[in-house]
């Protein structure tokens, strides 16, 4: 049975499972670079309130291991708070955490480097604060951090795969389950891998490409 038979004859669970991989990403996608957006604003503008505990909570995250971080979230607190939460439920919770603070740092850090004399220039030609962030400085730190926020989306997606972990029938856990019945594990993994490749180098390619394009030194501007 070749990796196109496998895919031809289990579609369906393939699709099924690509399905809640998707859903996962859709929610995480839109908490992270929402809500990260937003965290990464106040936190350069109120840096001692907001702007320490946000860089001390990444920092933290980005030592732990994600997938330590999802079984705490799905056993240990659980059980503290005598609770049971839907894996998939846990599993986005966690991942999205993880995606905001990364986001809120890629943000916070574009608006502090943010040369200043932009600013000046536009406040001495008469130009509104408002229309100052919507033609300025909006589109230059879209440039900047836009290759970025795209390049930790894929990591975003591919960490979904942990959520087979813990029960969630996404679609590595649907490869797992398929594998166990017809126990072809090249085809199927095979399969999967050149599934994920057709999805995440398409986007990191563009990620790349955006970042020679248009993101720049500031110190250089």
């Amino acid at each position: 049975m070749t990796v196109f038979d496998i895919l031809v004859k289990y579609q369906q669970a393939f699709a099924d499972g690509l399905l809640v991989t998707f859903q996962m990403c859709l929610i995480i996608w839109s908490a992270g670079l929402i809500i990260g957006s937003l965290l990464g604003i106040l936190a350069a503008k109120w840096t001692k309130f907001l702007g320490i505990p946000t860089r001390l909570i990444a920092f933290v995250l980005s030592g732990m291991p994600m997938l330590v971080f999802l079984f705490w979230l799905h056993y240990p607190l659980q059980s503290l708070l005598g609770i049971v939460v839907d894996p998939f439920i846990t599993a986005v919770v966690t991942i999205s955490i993880i995606n905001i603070f990364s986001v809120s740092e890629v943000v916070r850090i574009a608006l502090r480097d943010f040369p200043n004399q932009y600013i000046v220039a536009a406040k001495v030609c008469g130009i509104s604060s408002y229309h100052t962030v919507l033609y300025i400085q909006l589109p230059i730190i879209l440039r900047q951090t836009l290759p970025s926020l795209l390049m930790i989306q894929v990591g975003m997606l591919q960490a979904t795969l942990f959520a087979s972990l813990i029960s969630v029938n996404e679609i590595f856990r649907v490869a797992q389950q398929i594998n166990s019945v017809i126990y072809k594990p090249v085809e199927i993994y095979t399969a999967l891998g050149i599934l994920f490749l057709a999805i995440c180098l398409p986007m990191n390619g563009l990620a790349l490409w955006l970042r020679k394009q248009f993101t720049r030194d500031y110190s250089e501007q």
